[in-house]
């Protein structure tokens, strides 16, 4: 009797057959293999790690200590009515399940801490970057020790309508190179310098509302394409990595894609935080944000005193 789905013992090439032809029977048995560390599952991450799952990768670790809310249900596609409440890693350990029931993971419930980072990247291909935008110290430990460790790192974040691209290589420019954030920087100066370097191109800059990002709540303006169109370029710059079909084009190398300007953008940042446009990007956001939250204080003061 010919077995249904989810009852053969080759489930796993029934469900990622369809991948043959983009990749290689040997290549989706890497795939399989392979071992992804996913930090922070919410709104990128979670997407990440979906799109990972998808394309077959066989194995993850996965930390995020949140719970879902309803003001997660505009991008983060693990948050529904059903799992306000729950913590993020145990519903998109859930949903990895569903589509590789054979998938080996293991989960770290208080996220990235200095005290788990090593046991998180042990064993791990390639780390993938899910961390809060704001979470600037979390995402520096990450960074930090998977370069010791000798891991390529993935990042993408969403900025505007687009998202973004850049790889960390353990033996190219480090994290605190790039950016430009050190043990000393104040928060406003990782604020600045992380938004700079993540998208130095700034072609959010011609639509996005700067005074909505509200860094002394850790929330900016954020949509659901944007996120999706990060977890598309993680997936194949991941799978490029794990199987190294063609050289890794890391930092200062970076790239930008916008969909509703219909532009795209790449190069390489000579320098990374040193160069001299960098520099004076970094400068005027931070002239920017200090007016904004000044303007921001003065009005909650003022809604205060009206009441």
């Amino acid at each position: 009797m010919p077995n249904g789905p989810g009852t053969a013992p080759d489930l796993y090439q029934e469900a990622f057959q369809r991948n043959i032809g983009l990749i290689g029977e040997s290549e989706q048995a890497a795939l399989r293999r392979a071992r992804v560390a996913v930090a922070g599952v919410g709104g990128v991450g979670g997407l990440h790690l979906l799109a990972l799952a998808r394309i077959g990768i066989g194995r993850f670790h996965l930390a995020d200590l949140d719970t879902f809310e309803v003001s997660n249900f505009n991008r983060q596609f693990g948050a529904t009515i059903e799992t306000v409440g729950q913590p993020k890693v145990e519903v998109m350990a859930r949903m990895v399940k569903s589509i590789n029931p054979s998938a080996e993971i293991v989960l770290f419930p208080v996220g990235v801490q200095p005290t788990n980072v090593l046991q998180f990247l042990t064993g791990v291909d390639v780390v993938v970057d899910g961390i809060d935008f704001f979470a600037y110290d979390h995402r520096r430990l990450l960074f930090n020790a998977a370069r010791e460790g000798g891991i390529h790192v993935i990042t993408s974040g969403p900025i505007g309508y687009g998202s973004t691209l850049q790889v960390f290589s353990p033996s190219g420019m480090s994290f605190d190179s790039y950016f430009g954030i050190h043990d000393t920087s104040t928060d406003l100066e990782k604020f600045a310098a992380f938004a700079v370097g993540i998208a130095p191109k700034v072609l959010h800059r011609r639509y996005m509302d700067l005074s909505k990002v509200r860094r002394s709540a850790a929330q900016g303006p954020v949509v659901a394409p944007a996120c999706m169109i990060c977890s598309g370029l993680v997936a194949a710059e991941a799978v490029n990595v794990v199987l190294r079909r063609r050289p890794i084009k890391a930092v200062p190398y970076y790239f930008q894609f916008d969909p509703y300007l219909q532009v795209y953008r790449k190069g390489y940042l000579w320098g990374g935080s040193r160069h001299p446009l960098q520099r004076l990007k970094r400068w005027w956001l931070k002239r920017r944000m200090i007016a904004l939250e000044a303007r921001q204080e003065a009005d909650a003061l003022g809604v205060l005193g009206a009441r």
